[in-house]
């Protein structure tokens, strides 16, 4: 999808309120926001729809039965959606609600054009209903004649009255759009599944109840107050009534929809019967309907009777918002199932965002300090690092397409590859060994290159993580808007000379799961079938064995002699000890060691040691360590790996 449209109306679809807010729902929103966030930067008139599906009987049965009135019931459920919507500084331009009397109104204006129209008539109806779906299925579909093949639940026959939409009559019309339009859907296998079905025959759709009050009344003209709209119609019209449709369609330029991000099982509606209403009402077709998958909890499906609903509220507020954004919209491909598990979620936080963008940070922060007093100056960045600058703009010309294309997961992994480029400049040009060498405008020039890169990701990272970027942005002195996208992402501007401010590590590092868990392990172990447990041992025993790897991925493991400068014991540990390590680099490396039931700070002090000194840096007990040592422990204890006779600090293992 191409940025050349000036308008980009972005939409969720509206949320039932039969329930509260879960994690599925925060993941529709949290790209739709995304998505609105990058049209705003990139320049686009952006219009960002979400809100709330408040008719229908399931709502007025679950009023009922909790002793309150429809309405009062609706306003509750709502207000939860907005409520936290609002918490997670969901950027959206209307908030809408069935429930408004601006959307009746529009409904009952597009009933009234579609009846004139001729694609709307009066018969009755006989067939299976499942209240839960709101949707009557054929015999044909139901599990063992009764049960409703979405939700499971038993079908009631129903036999009413009811007016028609003539479906049938745009079979023909709708598979040439599809055809037409081979993006229309997304991801393109749901359009594969979507042309399926619509060539399986189309018939004409129920679109009003008699059997229920709660819902829009037909328009007066048709004179039948017994009617009420099916929830559908009701729902689907929400994207242009929000928009003024029906009332003074102040906002209707921003119609056709550039994305209608939804939930796959309520793709047949917005993919079939939502572009035969338009085709119907003579309005332009939505650019593109996004369908992306369902979230499991640690391979489960969640359930209230589970426990194990995630609650989006408590993740954020364990994890903060951010994180968790950024791990939503990185670890599934749009359209294909997600699981959550609180392990995944801490990988993504210490690896991608606390080693790979958080410490380059750090990195700068402290190589400016040390060496230039906190300032950046960019000027001579392409003289000495036209090659890595080439690189970092080869990656960002491709992010814009995917974003749009809804591989996000993608644009995410694209987006990682400068920060590969800056962490690997540093260690390959080493300002260290610049300043030692009299090179000070080489190595200036490489922090700039660092500062401009992080400046670009955290540009285009923004609209996944913007709390997070707007503090890089601000360590880094400039703001991120359309005219720093135009300068720094369309041109190659890099940041102009400034002081960098020192601000608190972005990403602590997490040690443990921080929310309970869905159910106690040692409870499902007790579960367990016999079966399960003699499964689960002879896995237990292939995890144990050697796992066989080539020998390139030996060598991409770096080990080198160490000599131990310092030693000292971490305050409050029993197991660790705190150690200067030389291996041969300007300064030692600093090395937790989890040693001290073996070994006291004065035992290795002035020792060698063999040291893994590629690992990603990690903290433990707020301390930062930069390696890790080699030792071989079995019931005897535990003793280090050393050289058979003294090395040079830095001799390569291998």
């Amino acid at each position: 999808m191409s940025s050349c449209h000036k308008k980009a109306y972005i939409t969720t679809p509206i949320y039932y309120v039969n329930d509260i807010a879960h994690i599925g729902h925060a993941y529709t929103t949290i790209i739709a926001d995304t998505l609105a966030r990058y049209s705003r930067m990139s320049g686009l008139d952006t219009y960002f729809l979400t809100g709330t599906d408040e008719h229908g009987q399931k709502i007025e049965e679950a009023a009922k039965s909790r002793g309150k009135s429809t309405q009062a019931y609706a306003d509750e459920i709502s207000a939860t959606f907005k409520d936290l919507w609002d918490e997670f500084g969901i950027s959206y331009d209307k908030f809408i609600r069935t429930t408004d009397a601006d959307h009746m109104k529009g409904v009952q204006k597009a009933f009234s054009v579609m009846h004139d129209n001729g694609d709307i008539y009066k018969d009755v109806y006989k067939g299976h209903y499942c209240i839960s779906c709101e949707t009557f299925f054929p015999e044909s579909q139901l599990v063992d004649g009764e049960f409703c093949p979405e939700c499971g639940k038993p079908t009631t026959i129903v036999e009413e009255e009811s007016y028609f939409f003539k479906l049938s009559a745009y079979q023909d019309k709708l598979l040439a759009w599809y055809k037409e339009n081979p993006d229309c859907i997304l991801p393109k296998s749901k359009r594969n599944e979507v042309i399926r079905f619509v060539e399986g025959g189309l018939n004409d759709l129920s679109i009003t109840r008699t059997s229920f009050d709660w819902g829009v009344k037909l328009p007066a003209n048709l004179n039948d107050p017994k009617h009420v709209m099916y929830v559908w119609l009701d729902a689907l019209m929400n994207y242009v009534t929000a928009l003024g449709y029906g009332n003074d369609e102040a906002n209707m330029d921003f119609w056709p929809a550039r994305v209608h991000l939804i939930g796959k099982d309520i793709l047949r509606f917005h993919a079939v019967y939502w572009p035969a209403f338009l085709m119907s009402l003579g309005l332009p077709m939505p650019k593109h309907i996004a369908a992306h998958g369902w979230w499991t909890r640690d391979g489960e499906k969640m359930s209230k009777s589970k426990g194990n609903v995630v609650d989006p509220r408590e993740v954020a507020n364990a994890y903060g918002l951010d994180n968790f954004r950024y791990f939503m919209l990185r670890e599934v491909p749009f359209g294909g199932d997600g699981d959550f598990s609180q392990k995944a979620l801490i990988d993504r936080i210490n690896s991608d965002l606390g080693n790979d963008l958080g410490n380059l940070l750090n990195r700068l922060i402290g190589m400016s300090g040390k060496y230039f007093e906190g300032k950046v100056d960019s000027s001579n960045v392409s003289k000495y690092y036209q090659e890595e600058l080439n690189e970092v703009h080869d990656s960002l010309d491709k992010l814009e397409p995917l974003i749009f294309d809804m591989q996000i997961h993608r644009y995410l992994e694209e987006l990682w590859r400068p920060l590969s480029v800056a962490n690997k400049s540093i260690d390959k040009y080493q300002p260290w060994t610049l300043m030692k060498e009299g090179k000070e405008e080489e190595a200036m020039a490489l922090n700039g290159l660092i500062a401009g890169i992080l400046a670009k990701v955290a540009i285009m990272l923004y609209p996944v993580m913007p709390e997070v970027c707007t503090k890089i942005s601000a360590a880094l002195h400039f703001t991120i808007d359309n005219d720093t996208w135009n300068r720094m992402i369309k041109g190659t501007n890099l940041p102009e000379t400034f002081t960098l401010e020192k601000i608190e590590p972005l990403f602590p590092r997490v040690e443990e799961p921080l929310l309970e868990q869905a159910e106690p392990i040692d409870k499902k172990e007790e579960e367990k079938k016999p079966e399960q447990k003699s499964k689960q041992k002879t896995e237990s025993k292939k995890e144990e064995g050697i796992a066989l790897i080539g020998i390139d991925q030996f060598f991409q493991t770096s080990l080198k002699v160490g000599t131990v400068v310092k030693a000292e014991e971490v305050p409050k540990s029993k197991k660790l000890l705190l150690l200067q390590v030389d291996v041969g680099e300007e300064e030692p490396r600093q090395v937790v060691a989890g040693i001290k039931e073996w070994y006291s700070a004065d035992d290795m002090l002035d020792t060698q040691v063999c040291v893994v000194a590629n690992l990603k840096p990690a903290k433990l007990m707020g301390y930062k360590s930069e390696g890790m040592l080699l030792a071989a422990k079995d019931e005897n204890g535990l003793c280090m790996i050393r050289p058979e006779k003294p090395k040079t600090a830095g001799t390569p293992i291998g």
